[in-house]
């Protein structure tokens, strides 16, 4: 089963046989993949009990956790890579889960939908409702999307926190945006490490 294009990107970025923690891994194809093609090592971490089982069913070692609590369990640079991917948009306490995740892994992988993308805009500013698109599924009363963010925001907490920017891809329609991404990507994937 092919990944969707944004963790086959992830994928793609990861080294072989590294150690990776997968925070909110859902039904586990990425860390699958990665295993079996890559000889990583690695957890899953995931609150939904049918997430957790179809991830134990391919095979991945997985914790049922709720991340609002932390990384405690995981003790300082124990993975090469941390990912959360479309995530951290749900969290409550966004800036606690990227700190805990630089502090477990030597570089993390974030990904999550772009507030500012044109049609999300478009959406709010003309038509005067909440955007839903590919990226946010969701109505306004049904989202788990407590905060959204741009790229710029995301860009000014990762420089509050000294967190380094490696790379950026912002994708729309699976495909990479080079120009005005902030307005026409509808979706960020962000590897990002500590400053020196």
């Amino acid at each position: 089963m092919a990944l969707r294009k944004d963790l086959q990107l992830i994928y793609d970025w990861i080294a072989p046989e590294s150690k990776v923690l997968d925070l909110g891994c859902g039904d586990g194809a990425l860390l699958m993949d990665l295993v079996q093609h890559k000889k990583c090592r690695g957890y899953g971490v995931d609150i939904d009990t049918q997430n957790v089982i179809h991830t134990m069913e391919r095979g991945i070692n997985v914790i049922q956790a709720d991340l609002e609590r932390g990384l405690q369990a995981f003790s300082d640079n124990s993975f090469d890579i941390v990912i959360l991917s479309q995530t951290i948009q749900t969290m409550k306490n966004t800036e606690s889960i990227l700190k805990d995740m630089m502090r477990v892994g030597q570089e993390a992988i974030v990904t999550f939908p772009n507030f500012g993308y044109w049609r999300n805009r478009l959406q709010l500013g003309l038509f005067g409702h909440m955007p839903v698109s590919e990226d946010m599924p969701y109505q306004w009363y049904d989202t788990p999307n407590v905060h959204w963010c741009t790229l710029q925001d995301f860009d000014r907490l990762c420089h509050a926190n000294h967190i380094k920017i490696i790379t950026r891809t912002v994708m729309s329609q699976g495909r990479s945006i080079q120009f005005f991404p902030n307005l026409l990507g509808s979706l960020a994937v962000y590897r990002v490490g500590r400053k020196e």
